[in-house]
C-alpha cells in the first residue's frame, strides 16, 4: 500500500475534491448490544455559489437530531444523516443517490434544490422495489408534487406555485398589476416563472416582462442588461426566482440604475444571506440596497418566540456548533436563519415519523407512518397533515427588511402603489 505521506500535493487535492463532491460521509455504527442507527442520505450544496443554503439546512437538522440522540434516540435508535455534496448540480446529486441506494439508507432526506431533486426522481421509480422515498426536500417544485413521481416524495414545505400565487395576490391588492420576473434559467427558476404566469392569468393579466440568468451566477455578475430588458415594460413590481448571490447582484444593479420599485423573492433565495450581501455591497458603495424588498418564507420568523418550537430552535441552535463534515473549518455559522429553521422542522417531523413506527421501523411503512400524521402540532401555529396528500404545510409568510433583518410584514398599506 502506498504511503499516504508520499502523495503529491496535486494528487491530494484531486482526491479530496473527488471525495467531497462524489462520496457521502459514512454514518457511525451502533455499539455492541444496541440497535443499529437509522441512516438517511442527504445530497445538498455544501460548496459553490449556494453553499450556505446546504450548510445551514444541515445545521438546523443536526441541531435537533443531536438533541434527540443525546436523550436516547427514537425508540432506542439513533437517527443519523449521511451528507454528500452535490454543489447544487444535478449529476453529482444523481451519483450521490446511487451511492445512497448502494449503502441501503433508510430513506433520502432533505435534498436541496429543484435541479438536483428533479434529476434523481427516475431513480426513485427504478428502486421502487426497495421502498426508496425522498422525504422533505428543500424545493417547492411541481415535479415533486405531480405524477409519475408524486408517490415517492413527501414534502413538508409549500410549493413555489403557492408562494408565487400568494405574492401575486398581495401585490395586486396593493395596486401593482404590472409584474415582471427575474429567474434562474433551470427547473427551479422556470417553476417560479410559471407560478407567476399562472397566478397573473387567474387575474386576467399578462406578465409585464422577464429575464433569466444561468445557474451558478455570483455576486460579481453584471445584470445591467437584464435590468434594461425588464424595465422596458415599466413594471411596478418584480418577482425573483433566484438564489442569494445572483439575486443580490440583480437588486444592486437595479438600484444603481435608479429604479426603486418593490422586488420580491421566494423562500429558496435564503433571504438572510442575501441581505448580508446587500448590506456589504451597500457599505462598499455607500448606498442602501435593502429598501422595498419583500420575501416569502415557508416557516414562521425565528424571532416569533411566542411559538414553543421557535424557542426550542433558538436554544438548540445557540448550543450547536459542529459542521466541519460539510462546511470546513473556515465557515462562520449563522446564529439563526429561515433555512436552518426549516431544516430543524424537517428533523422534528422525521423523528415523529420514526417514532410512529415503534421498535420495528421498516422503509415499507413510511407511507403508512406519514399518512397517520393528521393535525400534528409542530409547535409553529399550523398543524401538519399528510392524511390527504404528500405535503404537510401550506402557510406562506411575508417578510421585509426591518432593523437589519427580514421580519414579518406588519402593514401592507406602505406597499400600495
Amino acid at each position: 500500500m502506498p504511503n499516504p505521506g508520499k502523495v503529491t500535493n496535486k494528487a491530494a487535492v484531486l482526491l479530496a475534491a473527488f471525495l467531497l463532491v462524489s462520496l457521502p460521509i459514512r454514518a457511525g455504527t451502533a455499539h455492541a448490544g444496541q440497535e443499529p442507527p437509522l441512516v438517511f442520505g442527504m445530497s445538498a450544496a455544501f460548496t459553490g455559489a449556494n453553499s450556505e443554503i446546504g450548510i445551514e439546512f444541515y445545521r438546523g437538522i443536526m441541531a435537533y437530531l443531536e438533541h434527540v440522540n443525546a436523550n436516547g434516540g427514537v425508540n432506542g435508535r439513533r437517527i443519523e444523516i449521511m451528507p454528500a455534496n452535490d454543489g447544487y448540480n444535478p449529476s453529482p446529486s444523481f451519483r450521490n443517490t446511487l451511492r445512497f441506494a448502494e449503502e441501503d439508507v433508510f430513506a433520502l432526506f432533505s435534498y436541496v434544490g429543484t435541479p438536483t431533486t428533479t434529476y434523481v426522481l427516475p431513480l426513485l421509480e427504478k428502486f421502487n422495489n426497495r421502498d426508496l422515498y425522498l422525504l422533505f426536500p428543500l424545493s417547492g417544485s411541481q415535479p415533486l408534487r405531480s405524477q409519475p413521481y408524486y408517490q415517492y416524495v413527501y414534502n413538508l414545505r409549500p410549493s413555489y406555485f403557492e408562494e408565487t400565487a400568494s405574492l401575486v395576490h398581495k401585490l395586486i391588492e396593493t395596486g401593482r398589476k404590472r409584474i415582471a420576473v427575474f429567474y434562474q434559467n433551470d427547473a427551479y427558476g422556470r417553476t417560479g416563472w410559471d407560478g407567476v404566469r399562472r397566478a397573473l392569468k387567474g387575474y386576467g393579466l399578462p406578465m409585464a416582462s422577464d429575464a433569466a440568468y444561468a445557474r451558478g451566477a455570483e455576486l460579481d455578475s453584471n445584470f445591467t442588461e437584464e435590468v434594461r430588458l425588464i424595465m422596458k415594460s415599466e413594471p411596478d413590481a418584480i418577482i425573483c426566482a433566484g438564489t442569494y448571490a445572483a439575486q443580490a447582484a440583480f437588486i444592486r444593479d437595479l438600484r444603481d440604475a435608479g429604479h426603486t420599485l418593490p422586488v420580491a423573492g421566494l423562500s429558496f433565495d435564503d433571504s438572510d444571506k442575501m441581505l448580508d450581501l446587500l448590506i456589504a455591497e451597500g457599505q462598499r458603495k455607500n448606498r442602501d440596497y435593502t429598501t422595498r424588498l419583500l420575501n416569502t418564507q415557508v416557516v414562521p420568523s425565528y424571532e416569533a418566540t411566542g411559538y414553543r418550537t421557535v424557542r426550542l430552535y433558538r436554544m438548540l441552535m445557540a448550543e450547536y456548533r459542529e459542521t466541519p463534515e460539510v462546511s470546513g473549518p473556515e465557515y462562520i455559522p449563522r446564529r439563526f436563519s429561515h433555512v436552518s429553521f426549516e431544516g430543524f422542522l424537517n428533523a422534528m417531523l422525521l423523528v415523529e415519523m420514526v417514532r410512529r413506527m415503534g421498535d420495528k421501523p421498516d422503509r415499507s411503512r413510511i407511507p403508512e407512518a406519514l399518512a397517520s400524521i393528521r393535525g400534528f402540532d409542530l409547535g409553529i401555529g399550523e398543524p401538519v397533515s399528510f392524511g390527504s396528500g404528500h405535503q404537510g404545510l401550506h402557510e406562506i409568510y411575508f417578510t421585509t427588511v426591518r432593523d437589519g433583518a427580514f421580519l414579518p410584514v406588519l402593514n401592507w398599506a406602505r406597499w400600495r402603489k
